[in-house]
Parts: C-alpha cells; structure tokens; sequence
C-alpha cells in the first residue's frame, strides 16, 4: 500500500515530535480510526477504557446460563463475558499500578502510549497523584479527557496529544511512569531514554509487554501475525533488559504472566461479540512458547 501526503496528514502526528516518519502516521491513522467492540463495549461498563489485555483466573461460568431447564439467553450470556473481560483487564490494569508505589497525592505520573485513559485513573484512584497521559493519537486524547471531566478529576488527570519518545515534559518532574501494552510501537532505546530523563532519581518505571521468547529463536510465525494485525514490531524478550541497563534503569521485579495471560484469551475466544480474529493466535504463541507477557518493574538510578 502506498502513502500519499493525503494520508499522511489526515491523523498528523505531535507537532513537538522529533521523530516524525511514514510509520508514525500509520499508527497515530490506525489508532484514530479503531472503534474495536472489545475495547469500546468493555469500557462501557465503567468508563474505565483500556486499551490492554486481562489476567486471573476466568469465572467460567459466565458462560453457563441454565434457567433450571429453559432456554439460554444469549444477551445476558453476552453481556456477562463482556463484563468477566473487563474484569479481567481492571484486574492487569490494578497488577501494574500496584508497582508504581509508594505514591502519594503529591505526586506525578506519567501514562505512555494511554490510549482511551483507563489507567491513568486507575493510578490517580489508587494513590491521589496527579496523572499525564500520553497518546500519539488526537481523538484518544479527546476521548480521555472528556472521560476525565465527567469523573471532574481533570484537575488531576489530564490526557495530552503527544509522542511518548519526546514529550516536552520537565525533566526529572514524574515519580512513576509506565507503559502498559505500548513498547512495541517505538524503538526501545528512544523511548528509556525518554523515561530516565522523565523521572526522578529513584523514580519507579513498569511496563507491561508482549515480547518475544529469545529462548524459541527468532520471532515465530504467529508474532509476525500479530506484528500486521497491529501494525507494531514485537521487540525480543533480550532487548528490555539491554535497553534499560543502557538508560539508567534497573529492574527491581520481573514476572512471567504469561500463564495467567492464557484464560482471558480463551474467554476472549467464546465472545463472538467481541473477537476480533486475532484471538487463535496469540493462544498458539503463548503455548508453542514463542511469546510471553512479561511485567518488568525497574528504578531510575
């Protein structure tokens, strides 16, 4: 597919930004135009929108609607496995922002890559902080601080149309940063760099990522689906680690969640609501072993 100068101004990138490209267009384009179900009908419950995947054990029997013998009714049946996939997300959302402390009201924290928000306020909600999100996408930036204002905690929590590799923010303003299903749509030394100048010393930065396994070999055929179906470029497991020792950031906790990632994809798989065709294949990369979901909490030294 070629990209016209049409294309390439119809979803601009940050104006501040200092690495414009063709790809940066593509995916602030792409991110512009989703209006995924699964994404769109999950945060409906709460208005609490994320834009990640869940964790936890599944509540399999939302998929059980037995009237003591009567026929089943599809839309609570639906209507209950949209809301165990939300709580399954809420529940990834309160695993990363239970790293970001100890935190307190008089802090600041910065969301990269926030998508609609949603865990920008389940940071703020926790501990009181201030929250920045940032989104290379203009409506997501919209979207969340509409969100913000009708909670009123736009005070606290503000949502900015900005690149996370150079956000124009202070440096050494923020106590905690994170990205939560983001890294893989930058060059990781770009954005550590980005996160090391943000914080503070001793400041605390989380993701949480696909990646792939270096122990599988190179990427396997089912990264590379997922690679197209989200326009990213999935990073190996290796390269987190080198990129943060090279930015001043030293992991203080891993965690494999990989077999805790496994249920909600396998839930995810039953609501024909909500699939989105990729569902298959992120269920044979995390079994065939060539994929993990990793969280890696690090301090900025």
């Amino acid at each position: 597919m070629t990209i016209t100068d049409a294309d390439t101004t119809a979803a601009p990138v940050p104006t501040q930004s200092p690495y414009h490209s063709t790809y940066q267009h593509r995916v602030a384009d792409y991110w512009n135009a989703e209006e995924n179900a699964v994404n769109l009908e999950l945060g409906k419950i709460d208005d609490l929108y994320h834009h990640h995947y869940g964790v936890g054990g599944v509540d399999w029997a939302v998929l059980d609607e037995d009237h003591g013998g009567s026929e089943v009714d599809p839309v609570r049946r639906r209507d209950r496995i949209t809301a165990e996939l939300h709580r399954l997300e809420q529940a990834q959302a309160d695993l990363l922002a239970g790293r970001l402390g100890p935190l307190s009201p008089a802090d600041r924290v910065l969301d990269a890559g926030c998508g609609r928000g949603g865990g920008s306020v389940v940071a703020h909600l926790r501990y009181g902080c201030r929250a920045d999100g940032v989104t290379i996408s203009g409506k997501q930036a919209d979207f969340a601080n509409e969100q913000a204002r009708k909670r009123s905690i736009d005070d606290r929590v503000r949502y900015h149309h900005l690149d996370m590799l150079g956000t124009g923010f202070p440096s050494g303003a923020f106590a905690a940063s994170w990205n939560n299903e983001s890294t893989m749509y930058v060059e990781l030394d770009l954005l550590f760099a980005e996160h090391a100048r943000l914080l503070r010393r001793g400041g605390r930065y989380v993701t949480i990522t696909g990646c792939y396994n270096d122990a599988y070999g190179r990427a396997s055929r089912e990264v590379s689906l997922i690679n197209a179906h989200y326009i990213c470029d999935i990073h190996p497991r290796s390269e987190y680690f080198r990129a943060m020792a090279r930015n001043r950031l030293v992991p203080v906790h891993v965690q494999d969640l990989t077999a805790d990632a496994i249920p909600y994809w396998q839930l995810r798989k039953q609501a024909d609501h909500l699939v989105t065709g990729i569902e298959d294949t992120f269920l044979t990369a995390y079994e065939n072993g060539s994929f993990q979901y990793l969280l890696i909490a690090a301090d900025r030294v």
